[in-house]
């Protein structure tokens, strides 16, 4: 039996009320609305199990269709055994709307206010955030709490939150610890990767250890990022590795030479392909892959290399790679598309030889799992989580911060003859089952008192 709830509004929380200094308050200006009836909450009267509420500023949307895929397909499965709702707080800059109608028209696309997926209610409130220098980002950690607390204090209020389970550790995971204090329930923090950009900032290492520090428990997708954690004071028995996994069954190889067929490449091609998250963003490297191809045209005629990512989001490069395409006369060899669901990746992936990711800053790079579930060999840097994954019957390691290093690890990755049974079961071991039986587990004794409130 299902019993709809419509959530009444809440004010937000005074200034005091958040633990921030009161002198910046004059900059945070949060555009706020009652809940309307597509804001209706559903929730399973018989779910068992504390009540989950999820808070991730990257999560997808029908306008945004590509945005943390992975913290969606991590939490849609918890979904079916605890109840469990999205808070995705969406960065609201002044003057938005006339930036897209004037200047840019990906500018932070307007997310909308409410959607249901899978089943599951998604909330989309704005919190202000200010363009500026790096010292500004001290506030979105605050603004984001402010912005999202109406919603969390109301589904509190109807018996529906017990924990906060924020994604990435700044802004979200400060922000969750803040909620999480003024509403008396424990808070996990999920480490992603992020978080290393983060600690560039002297500024806000002081932030992520305030929320390492406050949250009952930290889920690492890699070994690194654990250890991350601990380095700036987050305590060992608090935090453990839970990483990313995939849905083998959508993710297997293919008949290749039909998926080749399928994409206009001839048969005997070399083919590179280089996707991650659905994005063209610099954190993905796209330009360093790019850049690593005019070594490799020479010696791998008909060379192919396939970038997947979307042409519309607001940190896509896709119009600045281009022109490094055709600067380095690649035309040819390189082809941008689209990005594609599991079962049109799948494809793409067996049409190709090798995958290469050349991101610097990756926790558990869930493409890479996704390539060697279809069999698929991987190039990349040997950065955060991806030691850890790619051992030398998998993949090659290039020395990071090394320009020419890439280029020779996809040569060698292209000469070498590969077990692609023996790749392929691998990718299989990476199921989500026993993931989401730890988080489960996590969630409820995080609940129970066991881990503490930080």
């Amino acid at each position: 039996m299902l019993r709809e709830e419509v959530m009444p509004y809440h004010r937000p929380p005074n200034e005091n009320e958040l633990s921030l200094c009161p002198v910046w308050a004059f900059l945070l200006i949060v555009r706020l609305a009652p809940v309307s009836r597509a804001g209706c909450f559903v929730m399973a009267e018989i779910s068992k199990g504390p009540h989950i509420g999820v808070l991730s500023s990257q999560f997808p949307s029908r306008l945004q269709p590509n945005l943390g895929l992975s913290v969606r397909e991590r939490m849609f499965r918890v979904a079916r055994r605890l109840p469990l709702f999205v808070v995705s707080p969406t960065p609201w800059v002044p003057l938005e709307d006339w930036i897209r109608q004037n200047l840019n028209p990906a500018f932070r696309p307007s997310m909308p206010e409410y959607e249901e997926q899978q089943g599951i209610a998604v909330w989309f409130p704005r919190f202000l955030t200010v363009p500026g220098p790096n010292v500004l980002r001290l506030l979105d950690g605050w603004a984001m709490a402010r912005g999202a607390y109406p919603r969390f204090a109301a589904l509190h209020s109807a018996g529906r939150l017990d924990l906060i389970d924020a994604h990435g550790a700044y802004p979200d995971g400060y922000a969750g610890v803040l909620l999480g204090r003024q509403l008396g329930v424990p808070v996990t923090i999920t480490l992603h990767g992020g978080e290393l950009a983060c600690a560039r900032n002297p500024r806000l290492i002081l932030k992520l250890r305030e929320a390492f520090k406050g949250a009952a428990r930290i889920f690492a997708v890699s070994e690194s990022l654990r250890q991350f954690a601990i380095e700036l004071g987050a305590s060992d028995d608090r935090v453990e590795v839970v990483g990313n996994g995939i849905d083998a069954e959508s993710f297997r190889p293919r008949d290749r030479n039909a998926a080749r067929a399928a994409l206009g490449i001839p048969p005997t091609a070399p083919v590179l392909v280089s996707s991650g998250s659905g994005r063209l963003s610099e954190e993905k490297g796209c330009n360093r892959v790019i850049e690593a191809l005019p070594a490799l045209t020479g010696k791998w005629p008909g060379l192919v290399c396939l970038l997947v990512g979307p042409e519309c989001l607001e940190n896509d490069r896709r119009a600045e790679l281009e022109t490094l395409v055709e600067r380095l006369n690649l035309k040819e060899t390189v082809r941008f598309l689209d990005a594609l669901p599991p079962d049109g990746l799948s494809g793409l992936l067996s049409a190709a030889d090798v995958f290469v990711s050349a991101a610097r800053h990756e926790g558990s790079a869930t493409a890479l799992l996704e390539a060697t579930a279809c069999g698929l060999p991987v190039v990349a840097f040997d950065a955060g989580g991806h030691r850890e994954l790619i051992r030398p019957e998998l993949g090659e390691l290039a020395s990071l911060g090394d320009p020419s290093a890439l280029s020779a690890a996809i040569d060698l990755a292209l000469s070498r003859t590969w077990d692609r049974v023996a790749i392929r079961r691998h990718g299989e071991l990476f199921h989500w089952d026993g993931r989401v039986n730890r988080l489960c587990r996590a969630f409820a004794e995080s609940v129970s008192g066991r881990y503490g409130r930080g």
